[in-house]
């Protein structure tokens, strides 16, 4: 049985991820800070005071799963303020940098040793990272995403040697918490596409941008 750990899994897209790879076989082990009653049904592996701000929080949790190979590595965790030009808030934009960005380096970096040879690596990021493709307003959230896109080509071409592959994937604007229920799609339509992108993901095409539809997004 493969492993997936999934960040963030307490709600939303994290939430139907870990649902949708349970039923495809895989032992999943959802950290979260706090699990939902919605994750509680799922009977997965819960791991709780898992905060991707908190490198000690990390550490713990992977020293906690030393015996465990992890197949699947999702980083997951996200926030989103919003913010415009005329209201400018740089201790949200320090906050979100931390979450988006920083957080899944500080997790890559603790769980990579549980890591093997054919291991997948996943960021879930956002199309509003792409400089190409991008526009004005949410300073935090876009900073922080363009960032997190640079974390995941650097991770690819270091580890390729080890045999583990990475994306960075586009959820799609998806109705949930984080969106304040808006969106174009549900949670559930958005976890089948990821999932399909992490099935097609190797290490040729390891280091991709994409959209959870299968486009390839620009940089």
């Amino acid at each position: 049985m493969k492993t997936a750990l999934i960040t963030g899994a307490n709600r939303g897209i994290g939430l139907e991820l870990a649902k949708q790879l349970q039923q495809k076989g895989y032992h999943v082990i959802a950290a979260c800070r706090k699990a939902s009653q919605q994750l509680q049904k799922l009977k997965c592996q819960i791991e709780e005071n898992f905060d991707v701000t908190n490198a000690a929080s990390i550490k713990n949790l992977a020293d906690e799963l030393s015996n465990q190979k992890i197949d699947l590595l999702i980083n997951n965790a996200g926030l989103l303020q919003g913010m415009t030009l005329e209201n400018l808030d740089y201790d949200s934009i320090r906050q979100q940098f931390e979450v988006n960005a920083l957080g899944p380096l500080r997790v890559a970096e603790n769980f990579i040793p549980l890591m093997a040879n054919d291991s997948k690596l996943v960021i879930i990021t956002s199309r509003m990272g792409s400089i190409t493709d991008g526009s004005g307003e949410q300073y935090g959230y876009r900073i922080s995403k363009t960032a997190v896109n640079m974390v995941g080509s650097c991770l690819a071409h270091d580890l390729k040697g080890k045999g583990i592959a990475v994306a960075l994937l586009h959820p799609g604007y998806v109705r949930t918490d984080m969106t304040g229920g808006s969106g174009f799609i549900n949670a559930d339509e958005s976890a089948r596409g990821l999932i399909a992108r992490i099935e097609e993901l190797n290490l040729k095409n390891s280091g991709s941008f994409w959209h959870m539809d299968g486009t390839e997004l620009p940089w």
